[in-house]
């Protein structure tokens, strides 16, 4: 139970004591005038009548107060659930699209990798072939030369 609960159920107890003991003052019959005729009749009792009446007036309202926002909430509640799935299919796109290009990227990096070891293995295989043909030359010079050449094994 909340303080304003205990608060307004405190107030009604003390009302209803009050009604209780001055219940004889209440029904006491009084000259009223309804601007038309006068009649007879007890004053507090009409009054006890007007305050139940204007409480649940107040109750009513409240009923409807709070019907309002329960139906504005679930309807945000709502809203807020359509949002939450439209970003996360948003995300999921973005994440399959991200997975997507990564993938191209990768084959497109492993075709690079492919051609440069290619290119690589090309060149080295030149290389071997010019320093090759660089030694045999160098040996056919120093023959020439009347050197005997040095082989390695």
């Amino acid at each position: 139970m909340t303080l304003r609960s205990a608060v307004l159920l405190v107030v009604l107890l003390f009302a209803g004591l009050f009604v209780v003991l001055n219940w004889i003052a209440i029904m006491a019959p009084t000259t009223l005038s309804l601007a038309v005729a006068t009649i007879n009749a007890p004053l507090g009792l009409i009054m006890l009548g007007l305050l139940l009446l204007v409480s649940a007036a107040f109750l009513v309202f409240i009923l409807y107060l709070q019907t309002g926002v329960l139906l504005e909430t679930r309807r945000q509640i709502r809203d807020t659930r359509a949002s939450r799935e439209l970003a996360d299919q948003a995300e999921a796109s973005r994440f399959t699209e991200l997975r997507s290009y990564l993938a191209s990227e990768l084959v497109m990096l492993a075709q690079r990798d492919a051609e440069a070891r290619a290119e690589l293995h090309k060149r080295i295989e030149e290389t071997g072939n010019s320093l090759a043909a660089a030694i045999g030359e160098l040996e056919d010079r120093i023959e020439r030369n009347g050197l005997p050449a040095q082989r390695t094994p």
